[in-house]
């Protein structure tokens, strides 16, 4: 009979792989459509003007424009894009009407 107990390997050395989720557009940013703009879990953003949901809840653009996170009612993040860049104040950033 052996006198020794076997070498057992080692009990750590697991890690699952990142996913990668986040935010990959920021906001005033320039994008074409079908560029992803948000990877989460869940719609902790949701879709607003040009924006649409993937079965994952990837954000991604619809139309080329510019990025923008706004709140929405009752506190929703969510993300929009326009064709036009949009100022803080929501004025437009020639001065004009349109």
């Amino acid at each position: 009979m052996a006198h020794k107990k076997g070498g057992g390997a080692s009990r750590n050395g697991r890690d699952s792989e990142s996913k990668r989720r986040g935010v990959k557009r920021f906001d005033g940013q320039f994008v074409r459509a079908g560029n992803i703009l948000v990877r989460q879990c869940g719609t902790r953003i949701y879709p607003g003007k040009n924006v649409g949901m993937g079965r994952d809840y990837t954000l991604f653009a619809l139309i080329d424009g510019y990025v923008r996170f706004e709140i929405g009612r009752g506190g929703r993040k969510r993300v929009s894009v326009y064709p036009h860049p949009v100022r803080p104040d929501g004025a437009s950033p020639n001065g004009g009407d349109g």
